[in-house]
């Protein structure tokens, strides 16, 4: 039995793309598939991300793209960010997490609420040599996410952090983390405080790294603080407005969730295409069975309705616009989107989609964090749910 080829066609036409957003997309996506693509198996197996490649991440600027030229960064949009994400999970969604996280999430949010000396020293940093963590989930903070145990307490030009945190992604390879606090308990969510911290300070240790279902060269690890002292002008935002922080960059994140799933969509799509033109049963490729040509059509229906909601979603939040709803509805809809197109592929190829000489089962368990992570689908229907009250 024949195997179908690994690597898919270009990334197709899209209106709203413009010609250097396709260019960058189109480049990162040939990259993906030349050096990335025959390391993707094995990282799975191995539940490692093979250190080179992060290397190359930097050096081809895809650490950095919204962060300004003058500190090192691309100097693209946020769009661009969303493009990229979706190349690479097209052919990994592991690796396309560790660019995912350091744009949409911890870049984002210091290029828009750290001080100007804050972005000034770490910026640059994190777009040319040093990955980014994002870390607000705690144990018992999930889906209710400022029930934050982790305390802040001021000590002279300093601040004291105690407590842990659960489910922090590349945190194996992270060296800064920007860390959610309650600096104030007694005010409940409003005195949650933002720090940015560096690996090796004293009181910061790193835990186990899980072994997941999927995404598993992307590291998830557990953070322990200990008597932690942050500098004061670690402090992200002002003091208190850590909750703000959260729920916009979580805002954003959830897009970039959307792009991780849509390329993943986008794989499974292009492989199933390939494969039943090759499959042959009664005398003829399966391809030309009806039935099978509807599956191919709704996959690609559903795909291109979930990649419009995230672009969409992605061209409110750089023009300033209102986008929570319409991130909810880009994560919600592209996660649904990429269960349905793994699910349907792997039965499309029978006996074959189960076996891991095979992508299809890989891309399943990839594609089912995308209903869990950076805001359960229960939490971006309550998100759209509140949207529609308040207009009715």
């Amino acid at each position: 039995m024949p195997v179908a080829e690994t690597v898919a066609p270009p990334v197709p036409p899209l209106s709203v793309l413009t010609e250097s957003e396709r260019e960058i997309a189109e480049n990162v996506y040939q990259f993906a598939a030349e050096t990335i693509a025959p390391k993707s198996m094995e990282m799975d197996r191995a539940n490692q991300m093979d250190p080179a490649l992060v290397r190359q991440f930097f050096d081809l600027d895809l650490m950095g793209i919204e962060i300004p030229e003058e500190l090192g960064g691309l100097g693209m949009n946020f769009t661009t960010s969303i493009a990229v994400i979706e190349a690479l999970a097209r052919v990994d969604a592991a690796c396309a997490v560790v660019v995912d996280v350091q744009n949409t999430l911890v870049n984002n949010a210091l290029l828009r609420w750290a001080s100007p000396e804050l972005r000034r020293k770490y910026l640059p940093q994190l777009a040319k040599q040093k990955v980014g963590s994002y870390c607000l989930s705690e144990a018992g903070s999930g889906s209710d996410a400022f029930a934050l145990a982790t305390t802040a307490a001021k000590k002279g030009d300093r601040w004291v952090l105690n407590g842990g945190k659960l489910w922090i992604t590349n945190g194996l390879e992270a060296e800064l983390f920007l860390v959610f606090a309650n600096a104030d308990r007694s005010k409940g969510y409003k005195g949650i405080t933002a720090f940015l911290v560096e690996n090796g300070w004293k009181g910061f240790e790193k835990g186990k790294k899980e072994d997941k279902l999927g995404i598993r060269a992307s590291s998830t690890l557990a953070l322990s603080f200990e008597d932690l002292e942050v500098p004061e002008e670690n402090v992200v935002g002002k003091v208190g407005e850590g909750y703000k922080i959260a729920i916009e960059t979580l805002n954003e994140g959830r897009i970039g969730i959307g792009a991780q799933m849509i390329g993943i969509s986008r794989a499974a799509l292009d492989y199933s295409a390939q494969y039943v033109k090759q499959r042959v049963q009664f005398g003829k490729p399966i391809a030309e069975f009806q039935a099978i040509q509807h599956d191919l059509a709704r996959m690609d229906m559903e795909l291109e309705c979930a990649r419009l909601a995230v672009y969409n979603a992605a061209r409110l939040k750089e023009a300033g616009m209102p986008f929570a709803r319409e991130g909810a509805i880009a994560k919600l809809k592209a996660s649904e989107v990429a269960e349905y197109c793994t699910s349907r592929g792997l039965e499309l190829l029978g006996g074959y989609g189960y076996v891991k000489e095979y992508p299809m089962e890989k891309l399943l368990r990839d594609a089912k964090i995308g209903k869990i992570y950076e805001g359960t689908s229960f939490m971006q229907l309550n998100t759209i749910a509140k949207d529609v009250l308040k207009r009715g």
